[in-house]
C-alpha cells in the first residue's frame, strides 16, 4: 500500500472513531433527555461506524498479535502521556482556561497509569493474570485489583467507578 493510501485510510480510521464514539455520547444525552428512540439511532449508527473503524484498521494491517498490540498501545500511552498532553496542558496554561488545563491534566495522569498498566502486562503476559479493574469515569483514572474510596487524580467517590470483572 502507498503512503498516501494509507493516509486517506487512516483519516477514515480517526474519522469513524471520533464518530463512533461522538455519537455514543449522543445516545447517553438522549437517554437523559427522555428521548430513547433517538438514543437508539444514535447507538446504532455509532455501531455502524465502529464496524467501519474495524475494517479501516484491518486494511492498515493494525491489529498484529496480542502482544505487538500490547507492546504498541504502551509504546501509544507513554507518548501520548509524556509529549502530547505536556503540550496541550502548556496551551491551556498560556490561555489561561483551567478547565482545558484541568482536563488535559488529569487525562495525562491517566495516561501515565495506563502505561503503567500496559507494562506491568507485559512483563506478566503469558501469567494471564485475573484481576477486576476499576475506571473513575470522571477523569479515566484505572485501579488495578483495588476499588479506592477516593479517585487519586480527580478526587471522584468510589461510587463514580466503573468494573470490569
Amino acid at each position: 500500500m502507498d503512503d498516501k493510501l494509507r493516509a486517506v485510510i487512516h483519516q477514515a480510521f480517526a474519522g469513524e472513531a471520533k464518530a463512533h464514539l461522538r455519537l455514543k455520547v449522543f445516545a447517553e444525552k438522549a437517554d437523559q433527555e427522555g428521548y430513547p428512540q433517538l438514543a437508539k439511532l444514535f447507538r446504532v449508527i455509532a455501531f455502524s461506524e465502529e464496524l467501519h473503524g474495524k475494517r479501516a484498521l484491518r486494511l492498515l494491517k493494525e491489529i498484529r498479535s496480542t502482544e505487538e498490540n500490547l507492546a504498541e498501545s504502551f509504546e501509544s500511552e507513554t507518548k501520548v502521556a509524556g509529549v502530547a498532553y505536556s503540550e496541550f496542558i502548556k496551551i491551556a496554561e498560556e490561555q489561561g482556561d483551567r478547565a482545558a488545563s484541568l482536563y488535559f491534566s488529569q487525562s495525562h495522569d491517566a495516561e501515565e497509569i495506563h502505561a503503567k498498566l500496559y507494562k506491568e502486562a507485559m512483563d506478566h503476559v503469558l501469567e494471564e493474570r485475573q484481576t477486576t479493574y476499576y475506571v473513575c469515569d470522571v477523569c479515566g483514572y484505572v485501579s488495578d485489583g483495588i476499588l479506592p474510596e477516593e479517585c487519586p487524580i480527580c478526587g471522584a467517590k468510589k461510587d463514580r467507578f466503573v468494573t470490569f470483572e
